[in-house]
């Protein structure tokens, strides 16, 4: 495969940060660093990766705690998440303080992303898919010829991500995930911003809030 990931979970939340990496050229992004940057820093180096971006897929504090400070210290850009989770980038510090977090700083996304947009990884293709319920700026990134997702928050195994946080809105969370993740096909398999990965046709057969039983009752 020419796509070659390793997911790391970090801080109290064990949120899913994946190093993804083109197995040509061995340059590679992270995926939503949420925090312990060393570690993140370790992984790249225990695989051999040269860190070229930051891809964020929504700006809540465990997706994006470590973002400015890594793409500081390594000097390369970041990409996404779309604009209109800058609220949530411009509040992290606050988010930080009201769970409990080390400090985070806010950041300037080196490129806001928008739907239909592609990012490149290497000598790899990742297209952006515009998912916004969780928060309204969440992105998903897709490689098509891996057939593997990054959905952040959007969908988890078994279950959907929370629209009670500022701006979410459960039917628009419904909506990009039976518009922008189902016409992806069954087989890709998803990794998703908190426990174990999936795939699109296993929730659509058992997912209790999105399967097609689900959403046709």
């Amino acid at each position: 495969m020419p796509l070659k990931a390793c997911i790391i979970p970090v801080t109290a939340f064990a949120q899913n940060c994946s190093l993804i990496w083109c197995d040509e050229t061995m340059k590679g992004a992270f995926v939503d660093p949420g925090g312990e940057a060393e570690r993140l820093l370790a992984a790249a180096e225990e695989n051999g990766v040269e860190i070229e971006k930051i891809l964020v897929t929504h700006a809540h504090l465990d997706h994006a705690g470590a973002v400015a400070d890594l793409a500081e210290k390594l000097g390369v850009p970041i990409e996404g998440p779309h604009r209109d989770d800058q609220f949530l980038i411009e509040s992290l510090p606050q988010q930080c303080e009201m769970y409990g977090f080390p400090p985070s700083r806010s950041f300037e996304p080196s490129r806001w992303l928008d739907g239909g947009d592609e990012v490149s990884v290497g000598k790899l293709t990742l297209t952006v898919r515009h998912c916004p319920g969780h928060t309204p700026g969440h992105v998903v990134f897709y490689e098509k010829e891996t057939g593997l997702a990054f959905v952040g928050d959007v969908l988890f195994r078994g279950s959907i991500g929370r629209t009670d946080f500022p701006r979410g809105n459960h039917a628009d969370l419904l909506n990009s995930i039976q518009q922008q993740l189902w016409p992806l096909g069954s087989e890709t398999v998803f990794v998703p911003g908190h426990g174990d990965t999936s795939t699109f046709g296993e929730e659509r057969q058992s997912n209790p809030f999105v399967s097609d039983r689900a959403l046709a009752g």
